[in-house]
């Protein structure tokens, strides 16, 4: 299975709620949307990690692909930009952090030039809001419907980065 076909699980539930959320006047049932898009957004974003490293893994050797698909299968919400770098790439070799940092930091500037929109802080934005959703109940106001689709929409790219740097 290609990685991005995990999203197609948060793409419908988004495209639904798109038609729901503009009709709400109600801004707390809005704000628990929210918090649903960003769980749901978390949860695409895990399945896509373990996808690119346990394919990875398999394409490498069997023994290999097992361990993969057994170590990743525990990752639950710990896919920040740094675990990435640091607890997961750094298995495989330090030529698959430096690949990562490169396609993150090119990813970035392009972003940023073409989007005005920043990557890495909307993918961080969207684990950071999931978590304050999942464990406290909360989503902060300032954040809209609008931002945290657009910040998924966004963070997807870092998945692309990590997933093109796994390439043999």
């Amino acid at each position: 299975m290609a990685y991005t076909d995990h999203y197609i699980l948060a793409d419908g539930v988004i495209t639904h709620l798109n038609g729901v959320v503009a009709g709400l006047t109600d801004q707390f049932l809005v704000s628990r949307y929210i918090g649903f898009v960003s769980v749901s957004a978390v949860t695409v974003y895990e399945l896509a990690i373990k996808e690119i490293f346990t394919s990875f893994g398999e394409k490498k050797h069997k023994v290999l692909g097992q361990f993969t698909r057994n170590y990743f299968d525990q990752i639950n919400g710990r896919i920040r930009t740094k675990e990435l770098k640091e607890r997961y790439l750094v298995l495989f070799g330090e030529k698959y952090v430096k690949r990562f940092v490169a396609k993150l930091e090119a990813a970035e500037k392009l972003s940023l030039r073409n989007a005005r929109l920043s990557i890495l802080t909307s993918y961080g934005n969207i684990i950071t809001w999931r978590h304050q959703f999942a464990h406290e109940g909360q989503i902060p106001s300032t954040v809209t419907y609008a931002e945290i689709v657009q910040s998924y929409n966004a963070g997807k790219e870092v998945i692309k980065c990590l997933a093109e740097s796994m390439q043999r």
